[in-house]
């Protein structure tokens, strides 16, 4: 069964007496285990699928489902222990809480789940990338590289079925950006999580199993590859 499945979804809005179309009858279906890239100019509608695809909005009509369940018209109430439980984020802007040190929102989603073992488990992670030493550090005292790794840690302490990345590496170097996106493959491996990600770098989208390619709302390629491919040397 798939873990995820888009059913014909359309985005519209109004301005100014016109409906702009951002997405246009777009159906997928991604495997347990995938990962895809999402790839499309600016204006696409790449990022806006992004968030149809993980709930956090609501098609214009359509249906989408998680893990055979139907999130087409949830509630918050009724996604919220969904993304905490079986959903993790990797944005571009990191979103660390500025007051918390780096092991601390690490914790923050396996502690709302109520689990006990959250300090044993950012230790892990922390481990894991490389940052033990950066544990106690706040998030202004870490270099961009460090803060998207710990995001990173973050997305991943509940082990969550499917992982949605919305442009990982875009304010990141190219070495910090093959450092945090092979973390995160490497991880997504680990736990035999789904991996969805949007980006701009072809060498990322190359890397990928599946790439679906947006153009102007559309879906109008998909490109399978036999193995996921690591970024730089």
């Amino acid at each position: 069964m798939s873990i995820l499945e888009a059913h014909h979804i359309t985005k519209t809005y109004h301005l100014d007496h016109r409906t702009i179309t951002v997405l246009d009858d777009v159906s997928l279906s991604v495997e347990p285990g995938e990962f895809i890239v999402i790839r499309g100019s600016s204006g696409s509608g790449k990022t806006t699928l992004l968030t149809l695809l993980s709930g956090l909005d609501h098609p214009t009509t359509g249906r989408l489902f998680i893990d055979g369940g139907e999130i087409t018209h949830a509630t918050e109430e009724e996604l919220a222990p969904l993304r905490n439980r079986d959903i993790g984020f990797v944005f571009q802007a990191f979103h660390l809480v500025p007051s918390m040190t780096a092991r601390e929102n690490i914790m923050l989603p396996a502690e709302l789940k109520g689990d006990r073992d959250a300090g044993k488990r950012a230790d892990a992670l922390l481990n894991r990338v490389g940052l033990s030493q950066r544990a106690r550090n706040l998030p202004s005292q870490l270099s961009g590289g460090e803060k998207q790794r710990i995001a990173l840690c973050r997305a991943l302490i509940n082990r969550p079925k499917l992982i949605f990345a919305d442009e990982p590496t875009g304010n990141l170097d190219s070495e910090n950006g093959a450092i945090v996106f092979n973390q995160l493959v490497e991880l997504k491996e680990e736990q035999g999580a789904t991996l969805v990600l949007v980006t701009h770098n072809p060498e990322i989208a190359g890397s990928a199993e599946r790439v679906l390619t947006l153009k102007d709302g559309r879906l109008t390629q998909t490109r399978h590859s036999q193995s996921i491919a690591r970024v730089g040397g």
